[in-house]
């Protein structure tokens, strides 16, 4: 699928180093034209039939955010190493691109791609459950990443203290323009009820390990280093995606 994401997009990429104990995320955001929403789950399902069918061996996920203006959807894939990026499209991508050309690009109001770098060292230490068919999405544009980051690692060691382990996997975005995130973080749940489960937050956890005075501290700095911040969710559309 990372070869069906360039064909829709057509536009080059920065390559940036790598730590070996990182995953690199591609996401991209197709902006589905008012009105065209069946045809553009319609034309996915067209090129799906026609990679799989096809023998095609690359893996996505096809995600639908709930909140916000019009209908969107992230398709997401991921890579070992940046040497995967100068992998030439594979034979399944070539015979199913004209389904990209008839189908999915007429119904796109606008396409925009991302690549981001996990963080391990702030992050949960499992992937996410293949039950997962929702996930809560915080993103952030930072004044001061390293006050940021030195928040997050706190924050992190002491749910993973506590609990064993994070919630979310956390990014570092890798380029991008001036709206993309500088950092973000994804945390699945099962469903929508799971997110009626009663369970301390980051800050209470951290308050209850480290007192209110030093929280309060630490939400301020946290605070302080950020430009500005958002968060949306996600469902996960299975038959269109290729797990």
């Amino acid at each position: 699928m990372r070869k069906l994401l360039f064909m829709v997009l057509l536009l080059p990429v920065l390559a940036i180093s790598q730590s070996n104990d990182s995953f690199l995320l591609n996401m991209t955001e197709l902006n589905v034209k008012f009105g065209h929403n069946e045809q553009f789950l319609e034309g996915m399902k067209a090129y799906k039939k026609c990679y799989v069918d096809n023998g095609g061996t690359d893996k996505w996920s096809l995600w639908h955010r709930v909140q916000g203006e019009g209908s969107v959807y992230v398709l997401t894939s991921s890579m070992a190493k940046w040497a995967e990026m100068d992998e030439d499209r594979d034979e399944a991508g070539q015979k199913c691109w004209i389904n990209v050309v008839n189908l999915i690009r007429p119904h796109l109001q606008s396409v925009g791609y991302n690549i981001a770098s996990s963080l391990p060292k702030v992050s949960r230490t499992t992937p996410f459950p293949e039950t997962t068919t929702m996930v809560y999405v915080y993103s952030a544009k930072t004044s001061n990443g390293t006050a940021f980051m030195e928040a997050v690692s706190e924050l992190t060691a002491a749910m993973k203290k506590a609990d064993g382990d994070t919630r979310g996997t956390w990014y570092d975005s890798q380029g991008g323009g001036p709206d993309t995130a500088d950092y973000f973080v994804g945390v699945p749940h099962d469903n929508f009820a799971d997110m009626d489960v009663d369970r301390d937050g980051p800050w209470t956890t951290y308050e209850k390990a480290n007192g209110k005075a030093k929280t309060d501290a630490l939400r301020a700095k946290f605070r302080a280093s950020i430009s500005s911040d958002w968060s949306y969710m996600y469902t996960l559309n299975k038959e269109l995606s290729n797990q």
